[in-house]
């Protein structure tokens, strides 16, 4: 995703067991880290003392993870229980390479302090990514910012494929692209509704539906 400096450099291995050891998941989800996971990096540790810039709003530092895929070229979504539990592991912000073969693609989900215990993060449930590319992509530096908590939000609304409104902060954005998410989910649902339903007033009601939910998601996409 970024050229990160050299000193931030950590590349340690993350065992897979202080992951389960803090974020303690569901045996479903551990046997998704056997099926899905190979080695976890932790590649790049962004702090005061890395990136010489001064913590800011709860952000101490950021952390750069490689994660190796034993399967295809897997989406976030597909990982995401998996990307959720190492989110709840680690407090800091998390930004995911997901490595297979020669390809990788970025990934990192929207995480916040709790809003009902500040020493606590919650990590919002989508994630958003890149499409893949070579490893061997030449990667801009890392942007300019006068401290992490502004480094994080360029580095996040990057992976955002959605632009950002006029004085939109990072958290009305994202939570507005997951509102987007949800309405085109229920729209593929209605269409697919309506193209099974035989009843004509059944499809005419859904149609109504339907070019609702599509005027409120032309809506919230506008910029």
């Amino acid at each position: 995703m970024f050229d990160y400096p050299k000193q931030a450099e950590l590349n340690r291995v993350l065992p897979k067991s202080k992951i389960y050891e803090f974020a303690k998941p569901s045996r479903p989800v551990r046997d998704r880290f056997v099926r899905q996971i190979g080695e976890i990096i932790w590649k790049y540790k962004l702090a005061p003392e890395t990136v010489n810039l001064p913590a800011r709003q709860g952000i101490e530092e950021i952390q750069v993870f490689g994660v190796a895929l034993k399967t295809r070229e897997l989406t976030a979504t597909a990982l995401r229980p998996v990307l959720l539990t190492i989110d709840k592991a680690i407090p800091s912000p998390i930004f995911f390479q997901l490595i297979s073969g020669d390809r990788v693609k970025f990934t990192a989900a929207y995480k916040r302090p709790s809003d009902a215990d500040s020493t606590k993060s919650v990590a919002e449930g989508y994630y958003f990514e890149t499409p893949w590319q070579s490893v061997d992509t030449t990667l801009p530096p890392l942007p300019v910012a006068l401290d992490l908590a502004g480094l994080y939000e360029q580095m996040l609304r990057r992976l955002i494929r959605v632009p950002a409104r006029s004085g939109e902060s990072l958290r009305e954005h994202v939570e507005r692209v997951n509102q987007i998410h949800a309405k085109e989910t229920e729209c593929r649902r209605l269409d697919a509704q309506l193209r099974r339903e035989l009843q004509f007033n059944r499809k005419v009601e859904i149609n109504a539906t339907l070019r609702l939910r599509q005027t409120e998601l032309a809506q919230l996409q506008q910029v």
